[in-house]
């Protein structure tokens, strides 16, 4: 754990009572603050008060008076599309607002690091789609290249339930627009932006809010790398931001859809070949066509955000290589389940969204896809125009008839993951992809996208019977 510093004998809430939410609580405690808790949830209160933290109504003007910081959760709104009311008391009483980001970045550097050869480096990744993927890559390969790593944030841990890193040691953090919208400190040595497609637009008043909080990681502390995805008009914009000039090496500009071979340093991947250039020429290349934990263009992008932060601290082209080839992907994002009789089997339940379903289904060739549930807005368009590989669409979900008549390829209203995946099976010849990307939220038959990629694995499993 990493004690919050700075907040001694000092009175502390804490709103909300999740993961992150008691890992704060405990992290306070344990640098001499006082936790004083609230959630709306009764069981969240019993579950801290039986860890020995005091829990009162926040929303009350006497509870709150006093206090010397509010940290908020991530889920929970504090301006958009209306505020909490305990949010909304603090910011009435001048009580500040932060979050466990910005405690980790107040309470990560001590005196000891004086000693260090090499003081930690902290790696922050923020980003609408792949953000997840990329962290853990990036973690894997310095964990590969014998580096002590620790990855947290949106994945994994809390951040301040990381150990105090030792001397040479990486951070990697996956950050939300809710983490980073909120946070009062946000230094990384290495700042990441992957892209930018619509996403969370209540949370956030419409899409210059949510670029607003995507941009705070590299605004508020000014990094000493950016790396920078510059296929959406939000990335090369804030590429222009942070350098001085397109010959600034501060800055890394990375691609999917164009080569990047300007003054400067950037990173770009084309036809499945990732190339890395400085200052007009390349100084090396990566074949990442047979790397199965990376397949398609926007995993290719994920490699090279990648790549380009493990070369902005130090490591070698060929150590980065032969990380990338030992990666196996993370669960339910293009994760391969089985291969039977030819037919592959594939599992992007977290593509809960039109434009991540899009990614998936350019990733792939003769796909039998899964997919339907709670349909988010904007219409199915952009998946009808990427669907030329589609054999046959299988949907499932509650609305399965108003999902399925979207679609302009040939459809099946299957219902349920088991119906689904038994129909795609039973039609799919070698060669094929039985495709699960929903493109939709999961609540309507799960309680998580995890829960669903794991009821798509077992009906895969259950093949077998």
């Amino acid at each position: 754990m990493i004690p919050v510093r700075g907040l001694q004998n000092a009175s502390v809430g804490v709103l909300g009572l999740g993961r992150s939410g008691l890992v704060a609580a405990r992290a306070l405690q344990a640098g001499g603050a006082t936790s004083i808790c609230w959630d709306d949830n009764p069981e969240a209160r019993a579950r801290a008060e039986a860890e020995g933290f005091a829990c009162a109504d926040l929303r009350k003007e006497q509870q709150m008076r006093g206090l010397a910081r509010l940290i908020v959760s991530p889920g929970i709104p504090h301006l958009y599309p209306a505020p909490h009311p305990v949010v909304a008391q603090a910011i009435a009483l001048g009580v500040a607002v932060d979050n466990d980001i910005g405690l980790f970045f107040q309470s990560l550097a001590t005196p000891e690091w004086d000693k260090f050869e090499t003081p930690p480096r902290v790696i922050a990744v923020t980003g609408s789609n792949g953000k997840s993927t990329t962290s853990a890559l990036i973690h894997h390969v310095f964990e590969s290249a014998g580096r002590d790593s620790q990855l947290a944030g949106n994945i994994g841990r809390g951040v301040l339930d990381l150990e105090p890193p030792g001397d040479g040691a990486v951070i990697v953090l996956e950050l939300s627009s809710y983490q980073t919208e909120l946070a009062r400190a946000l230094p990384p040595d290495v700042a990441v932006f992957t892209n930018l497609t619509p996403d969370h637009l209540d949370r956030h008043g419409g899409m210059g809010g949510y670029f607003a909080a995507k941009r705070r990681l590299f605004a508020e502390g000014g990094p000493d790398r950016a790396v920078i995805g510059v296929d959406e008009p939000e990335g090369a914009f804030l590429a222009g931001q942070m350098g001085e000039a397109a010959s600034d090496d501060r800055v890394i500009r990375i691609s999917v859809n164009r080569k990047l071979t300007e003054a400067g340093w950037s990173v770009f991947a084309r036809k499945g070949f990732l190339s890395e250039y400085r200052k007009g020429r390349q100084v090396a290349s990566i074949d990442l066509r047979g790397i199965t934990g990376l397949p398609g263009a926007h995993n290719h992008q994920n490699g090279c955000a990648a790549y380009a932060v493990a070369r902005a601290l130090g490591l070698a082209p060929r150590l980065i290589e032969d990380a990338f080839a030992s990666f196996a992907g993370l669960p339910h994002r293009s994760q391969t389940v089985a291969e039977r009789g030819g037919v592959r089997f594939v599992n992007d339940s977290k593509a809960t969204n039109v434009d991540s379903a899009v990614q998936a289904l350019k990733a792939f060739k003769n796909i039998r896809w899964i997919c339907g549930g709670l349909q988010k807005e904007g219409g199915l368009e952009a998946l009808n125009a990427v669907g030329g590989e589609v054999k046959k669409a299988y949907v499932i979900g509650r609305e399965a008839a108003q999902f399925a008549v979207q679609l302009e390829m040939e459809s099946q209203i299957c219902g349920d993951m088991a119906r689904a995946v038994a129909a795609a099976a039973s039609e799919a010849e070698p060669g094929d992809v039985v495709l699960l990307a929903p493109a939709a939220a999961s609540f309507d038959q799960y309680d998580n996208f995890e829960q669903r990629g794991l009821a798509f694995a077992a009906a895969v499993e259950g093949l077998d019977g």
